[in-house]
């Protein structure tokens, strides 16, 4: 069975846990990336490709307007889910009238929420062309990865599994600097940023059968992202 790949984005982290959690009860949904604002929504919608998003109609940087355009650059007719605590808010309103978003009450139950995540990407499979044949097609971020050599693949495998540069290192009998230097190399090649965002579009192109990987994609980027 083909999961359904979800970013979703709140600014509040007990809002983040909770929808984890109600999601976490349906084995036809996975977390690919959690965030806490707008700026790394937008970033994992863009590496990740989810498809669905659920965000805080609120978020502090960003505006629903400009959540919505990045995604529709990535992926047009990704559904983008607004979790809004009041639906009378009249840009919302109007951005939904317009079929450019669904707006959700936080006031919903957990059942009205999938239900609601679930219709959604069953109405977008229903109206794309071809979305039978795209599921089983590699994503850009699966293409993207075919660019890196043998060495690069497996340092991304390593990071994807949590350890660090110098775990690496030992593990492939490479100096830290080469390590560096190869991460350097993936991120310009996967368009990435940190090695966050690395390990979840990894995760999220592994085998179905592999675990769900739901990662942060903001949480290292107060680092350097060849650092570790």
């Amino acid at each position: 069975m083909r999961r359904i790949r979800i970013v979703i984005a709140d600014r509040h982290p007990i809002v983040l846990q909770g929808i984890k959690s109600v999601l976490a009860m349906h084995r036809d949904f996975t977390v690919v990336a959690s965030c806490s604002d707008g700026a790394g929504c937008i970033e994992a919608i863009r590496v990740l490709v989810p498809d669905i998003a659920l965000v805080d109609a609120a978020l502090p940087d960003v505006s629903p307007q400009q959540i919505l355009a990045p995604a529709s650059a990535v992926s047009p007719g990704l559904p983008i889910i607004f979790f809004a605590a009041t639906t009378s808010d009249r840009d919302l309103q109007r951005l939904a009238l317009d079929g450019a978003c669904i707006v959700l009450s936080k006031d919903a139950d957990p059942e009205m929420l999938v239900a609601t995540l679930r219709e959604a990407t069953q109405n977008q499979a229903a109206v794309s062309p071809g979305a039978e044949r795209a599921s089983e097609e590699p994503r850009a971020g699966d293409q993207a990865l075919t660019l890196l050599t043998g060495r690069e693949r497996q340092i991304v495998r390593l990071v994807s599994e949590g350890l660090s540069n110098k775990a690496i290192g030992r593990r492939l009998n490479l100096v830290d600097g080469t390590i560096k230097v190869h991460l350097h190399h993936i991120f310009q090649k996967l368009d990435v940023s940190n090695r966050t965002l690395l390990a979840a579009l990894a995760i999220s192109r592994s085998e179905p059968h592999a675990p769900s990987g739901e990662l942060n994609p903001r949480a290292l980027l107060q680092q350097n992202p060849v650092e570790d």
